[in-house]
């Protein structure tokens, strides 16, 4: 421990050790503990007991195996068993057992070149801090979505194969049997797309990149009683790497994205599960896609980096309960690609992620509401 100096208003010195996030400025970002290896594209999942599970991403060239438990009450990283199979693009899920299943994703090795996506899945024990192998999906496949559904099985879903193409085909983990089966097939191929199980149980899965090169604006509902998925309404804009988030009043904040070519959109949209639309939900106050949305526990949504003009932003905006975008304070380090995850007592980690100007990014902060 460093001490450096103190303040009671404002934590400048206990430095990360202790953190000191209750005297944090409400709708500010703090610097937390670093991770050990820079990364981007991997996953953040928050465990039972309250620490967030870092696992497997991007650095620089190369996939990683290796995993980091963020303890809140700390603010520091620590290392944890890796993955048995390097892999970024994967899809993290906290089962009902206290389990976290690691499915999927793109094995690309330092050695030379693309390995190519996984079929493979694993299972980590946070009693044990060990990765385990657990049955392998049908069909290999990376930058799929994964749901949890509310009888306890995963809805894994489109990604792509690179040999066969990106996928509209999907599956189902069971974790009483640690088995994959297929599942109805989505009526449009797709990958980096959103999926949001919604307040009646039935799964949106809306835009992403399809077989078509573009962008896609179609929208569909998988139900979990008859394996089908049925096409619903569509959005007003095409958009990939756009963020989908449940509000507290049922309906689904469709918020950035952008096309097949990097461009980014300001605008948002909100699905409503009972009509089955999308309509326009204003337009955030920067463009971004690859950015993070959160839901807060005062029910508004934090927007956090993204690409924008250059692919990191630092800047991050909330979507009121009014239906509005604010500005709040931005972060230190600009990222896109990154993870987002809301703690316990409130705040969000926001960890990895790329940077235009330095590469993949080590840091961590907390958003303080």
């Amino acid at each position: 421990m460093r001490l450096k100096f103190w303040f009671p208003s404002l934590c400048v010195g206990l430095v990360l050790a202790l953190g000191c996030n209750a005297v944090a400025q409400s709708g500010t970002f703090t610097t937390t503990g670093s991770l050990n290896t820079p990364r981007d594209s991997q996953t953040a999942t928050r465990l039972t007991n309250g620490m967030v599970l870092i696992a497997g991403g991007y650095d620089g060239g190369y996939s990683l195996a290796t995993a980091q438990l963020y303890n809140p009450s700390t603010g520091v990283f620590s290392s944890t068993g890796s993955l048995n199979k390097p892999r970024y693009g994967a899809t993290a899920t906290l089962l009902t057992n206290g389990m976290v299943l690691i499915a999927g994703g793109l094995d690309w090795t330092v050695s030379g070149g693309d390995v190519g996506p996984l079929a493979s899945a694993e299972l980590y024990d946070p009693s044990t801090g060990k990765f385990t192998l657990t049955g392998s999906m049908k069909v290999a496949r990376w930058e799929q979505t994964a749901t949890l559904l509310t009888n306890g099985m995963v809805l894994i879903a489109g990604g792509d194969n690179n040999s066969s193409g990106i996928l509209s085909s999907a599956e189902l983990y069971n974790p009483s049997t640690g088995k994959f089966t297929l599942t109805g097939s989505m009526n449009t191929a797709r990958d980096s797309q959103t999926a949001t199980l919604l307040s009646n149980g039935t799964v949106l899965i809306a835009g992403g990149f399809g077989n078509s090169n573009a962008a896609l604006a179609s929208a569909e509902l998988y139900t979990p009683s008859t394996g089908k998925f049925t096409v619903t309404g569509s959005m007003e804009v095409a958009r990939l790497y756009q963020t989908a988030t449940l509000l507290s009043n049922g309906l689904v904040l469709i918020a950035g994205g952008g096309t097949s070519g990097g461009v980014p959109y300001a605008s948002a949209e909100l699905y409503t599960p009972s009509t089955g639309k999308f309509t326009s939900a204003g337009s955030m106050n920067a463009a971004r896609f690859a950015h993070t949305a959160t839901l807060l526990a005062n029910n508004e949504v934090l927007i956090a980096g993204g690409c924008g003009a250059e692919c990191s932003l630092t800047s991050a905006e909330l979507y009121t309960t009014t239906g509005e975008f604010a500005v709040t304070g931005s972060m230190a380090t600009a990222r896109a690609f990154h993870t987002a995850t809301l703690l316990t007592n409130g705040e969000v980690l926001v960890a990895g992620g790329f940077n235009s100007n330095s590469g993949d990014v080590a840091s961590a902060e907390l958003y303080h509401p």
